[in-house]
């Protein structure tokens, strides 16, 4: 082989090799630029979320529990999913915690409902503040079966609130439906004669 056809045929190999097309630095361009725009997208939501509970700061402080609310007629350990404008599943209330989604233990007495939340607020619901509760499906940012989500509807100040609740059993959801709607009809009955 002549040197000629050598340099020729090497050539040839380094034509059918691929060129490098890969350009760094608009590569790191773009991954800057995606960066930035999901940082600018998560400080847009963190702003609503205060812009929300500004808006809602005319609600009331929570109450908190007695301090002897009687003896316990259900406790349930679960989850807290949130809290929304009753009848209305979308609108979150984030004032006072109440955005927060936590572990929650629920123990329902004469005095009411006591919600305990391990890292996020504890709160209290007098039985004359009680309205309903009923199962259903969802809650702001939280949709299950049919009837996997135990919702309490409350009066806080004058505004109703949805309240919503998954027991680690939700066997027991059907009891908690049962209980907070006959202690609402007593305190209905009761005030009205």
């Amino acid at each position: 082989m002549t040197p000629f056809i050598h340099l020729a045929a090497g050539a040839a190999a380094a034509e059918r090799k691929s060129a490098e097309v890969t350009d760094w630095a608009a590569r790191i361009g773009w991954v800057v630029g995606l960066l930035l725009f999901i940082a600018l997208v998560y400080w847009l939501m963190r702003q609503g979320w205060k812009w929300r509970a500004v808006l809602q700061s005319d609600l009331p402080e929570l109450p908190t529990a007695p301090e002897a609310p009687g003896e316990a007629k259900l406790s349930m350990s679960g989850r807290y999913h949130g809290s929304t404008t009753a009848g209305q599943w979308l609108d979150r209330i984030v004032a006072h915690g109440l955005g927060t989604r936590s572990r929650a233990e629920l123990v329902l007495t004469d005095a009411g409902l006591d919600v305990v939340r391990p890292g996020a607020a504890d709160f209290f619901v007098p039985a004359g503040q009680l309205r309903e509760a009923r199962l259903d499906k969802g809650i702001a940012g939280k949709v299950l079966a049919e009837g996997g989500l135990l919702v309490v509807t409350w009066q806080h100040g004058d505004k109703l609130i949805d309240s919503g609740f998954r027991s680690d059993r939700a066997a027991e959801h059907t009891a908690w439906v049962e209980a907070i709607n006959s202690m609402t009809r007593i305190s209905t009955e009761g005030t009205a004669r």
